[in-house]
């Protein structure tokens, strides 16, 4: 079910403790030299859609909140965001807006790195006021990490940003999007985590070309593979969640 295509009527007759609602929300900002800047939006949104397809039934998906909290790309250029901590009120209203209209399970499917904090303190926020609701979030890579690291050749076995995975997804999906005589080896990044402390430095202060880890090893094959082997996980996982009781 897709909550945009459907009329008042018809979402009004929907389950409300039995329906899983799914609001995929991803970025729009730079992705290196070599990728568009809708990268996180076109792969969760293709996710979220394949995953609804087979959970036609069960799920109602929301339409893709493309803003994301992109901050720390700012310095690249090429970047739309919103403020953290107006990010964080933004995914409370919208899931509010759900919640107060009776629905008690909703799953944020985020496809942006720089959404993970604000997803996370947003569901804090609400659970004070809805704790006998469901309220998750995931990324997809988190879902599927296994699935993911299998397929990586290079040493980063993780999704990064402009990275082999997302290039090889963007290979798959939108091929004629991907410029592929500008992709190189972006292993120079700096992590964000040295010896267990969190070092908090923007892309500008990590990358040098706003990309990580080693785009020059994807291929749309891998991006094939990637992609059907994420949604069969999340599909997966989103079932599994539908059956775990309400907590009072």
């Amino acid at each position: 079910m897709k909550y945009a295509e459907m009329t008042a009527i018809e979402l009004k007759n929907v389950s409300r403790d039995e329906t899983l609602v799914v609001l995929p929300i991803a970025a729009v900002e730079q992705h290196g030299p070599h990728l568009p800047t809708a990268t996180d939006e076109i792969i969760c949104t293709a996710v979220a859609e394949q995953v609804e397809q087979r959970l036609k039934e069960s799920v109602l998906l929301l339409p893709t909140l493309w803003l994301g909290a992109s901050q720390h790309h700012l310095r690249w250029g090429a970047t739309l965001t919103s403020r953290v901590e107006n990010y964080e009120t933004l995914l409370c209203e919208i899931c509010e807006s759900l919640l107060d209209d009776g629905f008690r399970r909703v799953l944020i499917l985020n496809g942006h790195g720089g959404n993970i904090g604000p997803m996370q303190i947003s569901l804090r926020r609400l659970q004070v006021h809805y704790r006998n609701c469901q309220l998750m979030a995931a990324s997809y890579w988190s879902i599927a990490e296994a699935e993911i690291t299998a397929l990586m050749e290079g040493e980063c076995k993780t999704v990064g940003h402009a990275c082999e995975a997302e290039t090889s997804l963007v290979m798959h999906l939108r091929p004629e999007l991907v410029r592929k005589s500008h992709i190189e080896n972006s292993d120079d990044y700096q992590l964000d985590m040295v010896d267990g402390v969190y070092l908090c430095n923007d892309m500008f202060q990590r990358t040098s070309q706003g990309a990580t880890g080693r785009p020059d090893l994807a291929t749309a094959e891998k991006g094939a593979e990637m992609f059907s082997k994420i949604v069969y996980r999340v599909t997966d996982v989103l079932k599994s969640l539908q059956k775990i009781p309400f907590s009072e």
